[in-house]
């Protein structure tokens, strides 16, 4: 067991599902180790191991870059995809059934990935983001195709402050008939954060209804940000 899975372990996940409840968003403070989020930041300079690299701006999607990793994915990443998919399938079959979604999860991801690949989502969606002075990532969803895992997580690989200035993680949720709802993250370097892909219950007084939500980074005031984002279904 790696030591980053060990530390998938030890969370509060009662606590972070009460979170997740709550407000769609919950914090998994040193999820990965300063070494890791060096030796991962390393890689993006790399061309080996990388599917593809979209820069936002030619996509409209902000400033700054992305790049996703190919299959075999590095084993770091891996292993934590694995692992935290099995702490979030009980929430996400559960999500589904709040919100009259009939889909529902496997306990391991490997056939989750299956289920992925039959229809033909076939390419691995783990990706690293890059960010410099004056980029930003506008507020959107990361939906590939019709297989959608509701939970994705994102770990901060860059130390706020210290590699740079600005760049807050941001979430934004609208409930029906209200105004969007803000919230910024406060993430330190290897705190991992899971968040709702698209929707997520919410109970009312009637039952409960669906929530729709959106995530960004702000701009980059200085210095360079470096990002790992963990989707657990692959794309068309």
């Amino acid at each position: 067991m790696s030591a980053a899975v060990a530390r998938i372990a030890g969370f509060d996940w009662p606590g972070v599902e009460r979170d997740l409840d709550a407000q769609g968003s919950a914090l998994l403070p040193g999820l990965l180790s300063p070494a890791d989020c060096a030796g991962l930041s390393g890689l993006y300079g790399q061309e080996a191991g990388f599917r593809s690299r979209v820069v936002m701006s030619r996509h409209g999607f902000g400033r700054g870059e992305y790049r996703y990793f190919a299959y075999p994915l590095p084993g770091l990443v891996a292993d934590l995809r694995a692992a935290l998919y099995r702490r979030l399938v009980p929430i996400a079959n559960r999500w589904n059934g709040e919100m009259g979604i009939g889909v529902r999860y496997p306990e391991e991801h490997a056939a989750f990935l299956a289920r992925c690949h039959e229809a033909g989502q076939v390419r691995p969606t783990p990706l690293l983001l890059q960010y410099g002075p004056g980029d930003y990532n506008c507020l959107h969803q990361d939906l590939y195709g019709e297989h959608v895992f509701p939970l994705q997580v994102a770990v901060l690989l860059s130390e706020a402050g210290r590699d740079f200035t600005g760049g807050e993680f941001v979430l934004t949720e609208q409930r029906p008939r209200m105004q969007s709802r803000a919230e910024v993250a406060p993430l330190r370097q290897g705190d991992g954060l899971v968040f709702a892909v698209h929707q997520r219950p919410v109970r009312g007084t009637r039952g409960s209804y669906r929530v729709t939500l959106r995530h960004g980074v702000s701009q980059v005031r200085s210095g360079a940000r470096h990002t790992l984002g963990v989707i657990f279904h692959d794309a068309l």
